[in-house]
């Protein structure tokens, strides 16, 4: 499938999805036609996830649901794999910090040897987000802390239901 410019994925393993990453998908929404925002199934680097693929799919549905142009589909392939299939012509990744940076440099470098048609796009953390991650959330919400301010309502329920001691 020819890529096409009005065609980018938003990957992530969303586990769960956060306020800052619901930034990045409704920014890079107004950036391209169609957004598909792609939930790694089973992820590599990071093991198990705390939701079934199921709900952190579900989730993002629901919380993008008011975005027109943004789809949500599960994958389980190579990032670039999923993005030709899709004809996708980027891959949209927030950056919170230096050290995102240096990752996202190194997955661009092996994502541009399997399709150097595929572009990255990196969308700089809003401030009010930049030191928001899943695994921080995850944390607060396994000592009972108030995440209500970095999660939406349902997620937050969720996480408590499954987390607090």
């Amino acid at each position: 499938m020819t890529p096409d410019n009005r065609i980018a994925i938003c990957p992530g393993t969303y586990d769960p999805v956060t306020y800052g990453h619901l930034d990045v998908i409704t920014r890079a929404a107004k950036m391209f036609e169609q957004l598909v925002v792609a939930v790694v199934n089973v992820p590599v680097r990071k093991g198990s996830t705390l939701f079934s693929t199921e709900e952190r799919v579900g989730f993002l549905r629901d919380v993008s649901a008011d975005i027109d142009n943004v789809q949500v589909e599960a994958f389980d392939t190579l990032v670039v794999d999923f993005a030709r299939k899709r004809g996708a012509l980027a891959i949209i990744k927030g950056l919170r910090s230096i050290t995102d940076f240096g990752y996202e440099f190194e997955m661009n470098q092996l994502n541009r040897r399997q399709d150097p048609e595929l572009e990255s796009v990196y969308l700089m953390a809003s401030p009010e987000y930049s030191f928001l991650s899943s695994s921080g959330v995850k944390e607060l919400a396994t000592f009972g802390a108030d995440i209500s301010d970095l999660v939406p309502e349902a997620v937050a329920r969720r996480l408590q239901e499954r987390l607090s001691r």
